[in-house]
């Protein structure tokens, strides 16, 4: 039997490259996309849904026979603050919509990204175990940690096998920041290469856990293709790749553009990362399903800006371009 595949959120930070891996292995027509609007840089087949309108997923998932879903629509950390009562609302509804129609179709597998957002003040920071005290201080981490607790549910209740990583801080060039309190080292590579001051919202010691992109899609497909007996924690994994601060990330950057400069600022989202780990345990994740990150700082920074200033010079040539034909 093939597997159809739905990704519901496709256009985010994960969603769009994840997409891309997935049509790559399964194979274009295999993998329904879908967001709430379609963008220019969408391939393969494409359905718009709200996923807080059930009947739209219910409808795409009869229409393509869908077997695995991968629900990656949600509000993140810093945008979740500014409008708690929406992004409760929201995560919750399109999770438990993405639930109920896996639960009445019987989808085979279902997927649901959390985050280190769910760890509070009352985890242990420095290599923070799976089975940590969870007292997120945001909503987006209270609306993750409630929906680690309804995968479990619908697991041992209905049988559904549903999977879970808990994300760090991902950090990749194919899209702009989207609102996450990790957005900081997505950002910074952007000032960069383009030859502009930095103003970091976190202070330059805050050390987070993140990962390169391409760690976090091969940890979700290799989550998602274990045997099912190998899936022993049904609330949500810890994966981690790296750990680092503002001040880490500058020193790399400043050994390839010398002169780039950064301005500390701390806001709002300096007290948020302030209660997340600075590194991560995920043992578990290893011995279960054989989970190992390959990216680390340097070779992340070398990624960053060498795709960064491919992406920049190509833009710059076609607005020349233009202004040739005017």
């Amino acid at each position: 039997m093939e597997n159809i595949i739905l990704v519901i959120g496709a256009n985010g930070q994960l969603g769009s490259v994840l997409t891309g891996a997935l049509q790559e292995k399964y194979g274009s027509k295999n993998v329904i996309v879908s967001d709430i609007s379609e963008q220019k840089t969408t391939k393969g087949i494409f359905e718009r849904i709200d996923a807080t309108n059930m009947d739209r997923i219910q409808e795409v998932v009869s229409k393509y026979s869908v077997t695995q879903i991968y629900h990656l629509a949600a509000i993140l950390s810093a945008n979740g603050e500014a409008n708690p009562l929406k992004t409760w609302d929201i995560n919750m509804k399109t999770l438990l919509n993405v639930l109920e129609v896996a639960r009445i179709n019987n989808i085979e597998k279902v997927f649901y990204p959390s985050s280190i957002a769910v760890f509070g003040s009352g985890a242990t920071q420095v290599n923070t175990p799976n089975d940590a005290y969870l007292d997120p201080a945001t909503v987006y981490g209270i609306s993750k940690v409630s929906g680690e607790n309804w995968a479990q549910y619908y697991y041992l209740k209905y049988g559904l096998d549903i999977r879970s990583i808990r994300y760090p801080g991902i950090v990749g060039y194919q899209s702009l920041p989207g609102g996450g309190t990790t957005d900081y080292a997505v950002d910074i590579f952007h000032k960069a290469v383009l030859d502009e001051t930095y103003t970091c919202f976190l202070s330059e010691n805050t050390t987070l856990p993140m990962m390169y992109i391409d760690d976090a899609v091969n940890a979700t497909i290799a989550l998602m293709e274990a045997p099912k007996e190998a899936i022993k924690i049904r609330t949500s994994y810890n994966i981690a790749g790296v750990s680092f601060s503002p001040k880490e990330v500058v020193s790399e950057i400043q050994k390839r553009i010398p002169n780039f400069n950064i301005i500390y600022a701390p806001d709002f989202r300096e007290e948020i990362a302030k209660n997340w780990p600075k590194s991560i345990d995920d043992s578990a994740a290893n011995a279960d399903w054989g989970w190992t990150p390959e990216y680390n700082l340097s070779e992340i920074t070398d990624v960053m800006i060498h795709a960064l200033n491919d992406y920049y010079n190509k833009e710059n040539k076609s607005k020349k371009d233009i202004s040739l034909c005017i």
